[in-house]
C-alpha cells in the first residue's frame, strides 16, 4: 500500500510530504497506481524548483523506491510561497483522486 502524509503548519500551509510503500497493482513497470503517484510527487518537486525557484529538501530511497520525503524551506518570498502552495495543494488533490479510485492501494493523511 502507498501511504501519503502531508504536514501543514499552523497557518494551514503544507510544508512537507512523505510518500511510502508500493501499490502492487501490477508487475514492475506496469503498475499504474505507482506510476500515477510517482509522477505527481516528482512533478511537485520539479515545479517547486523550476516555477518557484526554491530547492526543497528531498530524501528518497533511490535503490528500492517506495520512499520520498519532501520539505519546503520556510524562508521564501510571498510569491514563492504562493506558488509552492498551489503546487502542493494540487499534488494533494491528485493524490486524493487516486485514493478515490484505488482506495485499497492508497491511504492519505494530513496532519497539523
Amino acid at each position: 500500500m502507498i501511504k501519503g502524509t502531508f504536514k501543514r503548519d499552523d497557518s494551514g500551509r503544507i510544508n512537507s510530504y512523505k510518500i511510502t510503500g508500493h501499490a502492487d497493482t501490477g508487475e514492475y513497470g506496469y503498475d499504474i497506481v505507482c506510476a500515477a503517484v510517482s509522477v505527481l510527487a516528482i512533478n511537485a518537486v520539479n515545479g517547486i524548483d523550476s516555477l518557484a525557484g526554491v530547492q526543497p529538501m528531498v530524501n528518497s530511497d533511490e535503490e528500492n523506491g517506495g520512499y520520498l520525503y519532501v520539505e519546503v524551506p520556510s524562508a521564501n518570498t510571498q510569491e514563492q510561497s504562493n506558488i509552492i502552495q498551489i503546487l502542493l495543494e494540487n499534488l494533494l488533490l491528485g493524490m486524493q483522486s487516486i485514493q478515490e479510485q484505488y482506495s485499497d492501494y492508497v491511504q492519505l493523511e494530513t496532519i497539523q
